[in-house]
């Protein structure tokens, strides 16, 4: 039904919404990989609460040189805009997205939300990954948009 989509993942800095300070997307046309892009960035002013730190490993030495959102979203901008976004638990995903460009000044683009999340009757990531045999790195926003991809594929292959 859908092969032609985005998955997205963002990793954040602290319990702020607008803290992004990792990013993974993966696009699927015609039902298969096409392009990946993972970048690590710099949240405002560079600050991490450590409990963040300890579930994804970053922290304000690794984001320290990496590029603001606002110089990747060009980047990221045309996988997302118009398009079909997958995330796990997009409500987060999402709600990251609006507040970080809103933090920079920029609008909130259309596109169709979906959410391997709900699709899966609320079960973790982890969980699902386990029990389809998805390989996981899990809060490696890459490995988690990969995994979402993957789940989101089989999801409607199936259905």
């Amino acid at each position: 039904m859908y092969n032609n989509f985005t998955a997205i993942d963002f990793e954040t800095a602290q319990g702020y919404r607008n803290s992004i300070c990792q990013v993974g997307l993966v696009r699927f046309e015609k039902g298969k990989v096409v392009y990946t892009f993972e970048q690590l960035i710099r949240p405002p002013k560079n600050y991490y609460w450590e409990q963040f730190t300890d579930l994804h490993g970053i922290d304000a030495e690794k984001t320290k040189y990496s590029p603001t959102f606002d110089k990747i979203w060009p980047k990221i901008k045309p996988y997302i805009e118009t398009q079909h976004l997958v995330a796990h638990n997009a409500v987060f995903d999402v709600g990251c997205l609006q507040a970080t460009l809103f933090h920079y000044g920029f609008q909130m683009p259309v596109f169709t939300q979906h959410c391997t999340c709900n699709l899966y009757c609320r079960r973790g990531l982890a969980d699902l990954c386990e029990e389809f045999n998805i390989e996981l790195n899990h809060h490696d926003a890459l490995s988690d948009a990969m995994a979402c991809a993957k789940l989101f594929k089989m999801y409607y292959q199936t259905h």
